[in-house]
């Protein structure tokens, strides 16, 4: 049994990999952003380098995520 619905069943599997391809590379990419992946110190440092708060700000965040780091 050579044929299978007319064409080889090798065939088969090759097109089906085909459409797997395609909408492998069609469908969007579920990315990690920069953000996610970075701690909220490094966030607080980021927009304190940013001009984004004021020193008291990021004095007085800064102390209150390490001191909750402190306690788990």
């Amino acid at each position: 049994m050579y044929y299978f619905w007319g064409m080889h069943w090798y065939w088969w599997f090759f097109w089906i990999f085909l459409w797997i391809l395609f909408f492998s590379f069609m469908m969007p990419v579920r990315r990690t952003t920069y953000r996610q992946m970075q701690s909220p110190l490094q966030l607080l440092q980021r927009r304190y380098a940013a001009g984004e708060i004021t020193s008291e700000e990021y004095e007085e965040r800064r102390t209150k995520l390490l001191r909750d780091a402190n306690m788990k």
